[in-house]
C-alpha cells in the first residue's frame, strides 16, 4: 500500500476502507489489486474484488488465494 499510494507511513487496520484513506481512488485500488496479483502470483474476479469491504477482507481474500482455497466467492 506504501509504494501504490506513494506515502512514506499510513495508517491500516483491518478495519480500514478507501474512505480512510485520502490518497485510495478507484485508480489506486486497481493498481493495488494488480501489485497484489504479481506479488503473490494470484488472481481475483471482478466479484472476489467486489465482495471486499475492508482491509481485513482484502488480507483474508489473499491468504485464502494463496493458501489455493479461494473464500471469496
Amino acid at each position: 500500500m506504501l509504494d501504490t499510494f506513494k506515502l512514506d507511513d499510513i495508517d491500516v487496520h483491518r478495519e480500514s476502507t478507501a474512505k480512510d484513506i485520502e490518497e485510495w481512488d478507484s485508480l489506486k485500488h486497481i493498481r493495488l489489486m494488480v501489485a497484489i496479483e504479481r506479488k503473490y502470483k494470484i488472481r481475483f474476479t471482478n466479484a472476489d474484488v467486489e465482495s471486499l469491504r475492508n482491509v481485513g477482507d482484502l488480507v483474508d481474500a489473499v491468504d485464502a488465494k494463496v493458501a489455493g482455497k479461494s473464500k471469496v466467492s
